[in-house]
């Protein structure tokens, strides 16, 4: 580390330096501290001195500080000098859904109860940055890393990003967005050229980032390792000083992805305010000595320095990493235990459910066939950085075998391996024959080749045999219920052979009591699907057009802002489930749609507000959604946008009025020759409805005069 050695000449703090003072402002305490620093101190701030730290300054009081993987919890701690595990034995944390369960609970206030549970168990682990959420779009099926962000649309993503942004930061830790931006394949993610038109950019990929730096106050950002027109994301100008600066107010710090920094002079004035990396000569990063040498040469300006510096001390001030009384945090809590299982109850998606085959009732059934590798296999401690080592992860069978008592046989055969076993089959379609039910646990696992970071999945399907072996199950036995996890896969070959099919993700360590729960009406499910379910992946429009995975290394965005619904819904191609898309064990039922014009400039321009009864004879939640449609824009727009929503829970018979305010930004679109967000003097539709392809009700309103805002 580029620090000098503690000669008398540099004096140690002064104890009542203002810097020190926790009643001052945050950036009187900054700039205080920064006049004390020497400038190989501040270089060694904006560089790693380890796999996941930057040096301490004893002299100044200022400490190590720690970073940690952890979209999904807080990751166990890995070995100095490569990417396995430490070994440690205090390492553990609470495993979480993934990401794209968080989004299907459609829930930001449960987001933020995960956030905060996080943010606490990352306190209790010493760490002061937290490296998630991932806000990334999911633009293909087959990204690997899907099952960590918040799904296909920019507005679900903004609200279920800032409520997990206010949770974890409410425990003095930062959160840090990643990845900034465009990084929506991990297919030669390290180096692929993204060539994307300017109204997507701004429409689709940078909404969830801009909602977590103005809404969310978000304190880091991490660049992507993808280029983006020609030029590295964590070294980019134009995202990161035009516009996560200077166009959207960013204050934080920009840290890089590991190894995602690559010159000198382009992190120095483009915009990088700390580099992090794998392990190596860490004096001799980008951002060390070559630019230590670079300032006293008078290359690069030391104004450049200083507000990385300032950036850098910002954040640490910001989590009270100076003040007594900084929250110790705490884990594995049962409150924790409990937002993991109830995210992953919210979460799952009832995707089928004919003739009302579910819950199942335990006076009804003896014998359940639990049939699928995925019952038994534990999923936390795989998939990349946001692996977790779980204090325990309960499994769908043992989940299931709890639930269902000593009343119900269970009878459980593993159906597929990796390894290509038809004696695993034939025992599987045996077990199915002497059930009443079958459950069958399948899908995808988070290893290369499925979901994973690192690599992209190869094809849309079920891998080991399971599309053959579930249309075998089925035959023998009608009432087969298919539990997917994982994301989503095609479905085609067998959906309309078996009457019921929940999407389940990654549940956390507490998914297959959730699962169970729901199986068994315990818990209604009322999850909503935040991607879009093509029949066939040439369905999907960056396939249909032949823009997946790039071509001499650039990728370009062909289908511009028709991307998941956006693009099912503007070419009216059926989806196998839409976006939206979740059944209950209940009904719900929309009317008196009326729309309340606002007189406040500055407040909603006009409100939707209709009534949802639950017309059903159990308490379940709804996710009634508000799309946008525009009659007559200067430019292309999609048939419908999502720009609002509201989870409601009801009791059988209970009505409640729910109001959706909406305002400029839900008619705007970005005009790319203005270079400025535009709502046109128009008629729009407003759609409100629980799904894109299930609208309940109608109405327009005309937007009386034209505005444009930033």
């Amino acid at each position: 580390m580029l620090l000098p050695n503690l000669h008398a000449q540099i004096p140690l703090a002064d104890p009542h330096a203002l810097y020190l003072d926790p009643s001052q402002p945050v950036d009187a305490r900054v700039n205080d501290l920064l006049s004390h620093m020497t400038l190989e101190e501040k270089v060694a701030m904006v560089h790693a001195d380890s796999k996941f730290s930057t040096a301490a300054v004893p002299r100044l009081g200022i400490p190590r500080r720690w970073m940690s993987d952890g979209p999904l919890g807080v990751r166990e701690d890995i070995e100095p000098n490569g990417w396995n595990a430490a070994g440690h034995t205090d390492d553990y944390s609470t495993a979480m859904p993934a990401g794209i369960c968080l989004a299907s609970t459609w829930d930001p206030e449960l987001a933020y109860a995960e956030g905060e549970a996080i943010g606490q168990e990352a306190r209790a682990r010493g760490k002061d940055i937290m490296l998630g959420p991932g806000v990334n779009i999911y633009r293909t099926p087959l990204c690997g890393r899907n099952f960590e962000y918040f799904g296909e649309d920019p507005f679900l993503s903004s609200r279920m990003a800032v409520g997990y942004i206010h949770g974890e930061q409410s425990q003095d830790v930062s959160s840090c967005v990643k990845h900034f931006a465009l990084n929506n394949q991990e297919f030669q993610r390290g180096t692929i050229n993204v060539e994307v038109d300017e109204r997507a950019l701004r429409e689709i990929y940078l909404p969830a980032f801009r909602a977590a730096v103005q809404e969310g106050g978000v304190w880091s950002v991490m660049g992507s390792y993808n280029q983006l027109r020609g030029q590295h994301c964590c070294e980019n100008d134009y995202l990161l000083n035009q516009i996560l600066k200077k166009g959207w107010g960013f204050q934080g710090l920009v840290m890089s992805d590991w190894g995602g920094a690559h010159d000198t002079r382009e992190c120095a004035l483009n915009g990088l305010d700390c580099e992090m990396g794998s392990p190596g000569d860490y004096d001799h990063y980008y951002l060390a000595q070559p630019y230590l040498d670079g300032l006293k040469s008078g290359e690069y300006p030391m104004s450049g320095l200083d507000d990385k510096v300032r950036r850098n001390l910002r954040v640490m001030f910001a989590t009270h990493v100076f003040d007594p009384g900084r929250t110790n945090g705490s884990l594995n809590t049962l409150a924790h235990q409990m937002t993991s299982r109830r995210v992953a109850e919210e979460g799952i998606v009832l995707l089928k459910n004919e003739k009302n085959l579910l819950p199942l009732d335990t006076d009804q059934i003896k014998t359940i066939a639990v049939i699928g590798e995925n019952a038994v296999r534990l999923q936390s401690h795989f998939g990349g950085s946001s692996e977790i080592k779980s204090f325990y992860e309960v499994t769908p069978l043992q989940g299931l075998v709890k639930r269902a008592g000593r009343d119900v046989n269970i009878i459980f055969s593993q159906g597929y391996a990796r390894s290509n076993d038809t004696n695993l089959v034939d025992r599987a379609v045996a077990a199915a024959k002497m059930a009443d039910v079958v459950i069958y646990v399948g899908g995808l696992n988070k290893d290369p080749g499925g979901d994973s970071e690192g690599a992209d999945r190869k094809d849309f399907k079920l891998h080991y045999g399971q599309d053959e072996l579930i249309q075998k199950i089925a035959a023998a036995n009608p009432k087969t219920i298919v539990v997917l996890l994982g994301t989503p896969a095609e479905m085609d070959a067998w959906v309309d052979k078996v009457p019921a099919v929940l999407q389940a993700w990654y549940p956390g360590l507490e998914g297959g009591n959730a699962l169970a729960g729901i199986l068994f009406g315990d818990v209604n499910p009322s999850g909503k699907l935040p991607c879009s379910i093509p029949k066939r992946l040439e369905d999907s429009p960056a396939h249909a057009l032949n823009a997946y995975p790039g071509t001499n290394g650039v990728e370009t965005y062909k289908e511009g802002l028709l991307v998941g619904y956006r693009w099912f819904d503007t070419k009216n191609i059926a989806p196998q489930f839409p976006f939206g898309h979740g059944l209950s064990y209940t009904t719900f039922k929309y009317s008196n749609l009326k729309l309340i014009e606002g007189n406040d400039t500055n407040g909603p321009i006009v409100t939707a507000q209709f009534s949802i009864q639950n017309t059903g004879k159990c308490a379940g939640a709804e996710v009634a959604q508000l799309y946008v449609h525009e009659n007559g824009p200067d430019l292309p727009r999609p048939e419908k946008e999502l720009k609002g929503f509201k989870r409601v829970y009801l009791q059988p018979g209970q009505a409640e009025t729910v109001s959706i305010p909406l305002n400029q930004t839900a008619f705007g679109y970005y005009d790319p020759a203005k270079k400025i967000w535009v709502a046109q003097k128009d008629r729009f539709k407003i759609l409100v409805g629980s799904s894109s392809r299930d609208i309940q009700l109608k109405d327009s309103f005309k937007l009386p005069e034209a505005l444009t805002f930033n």
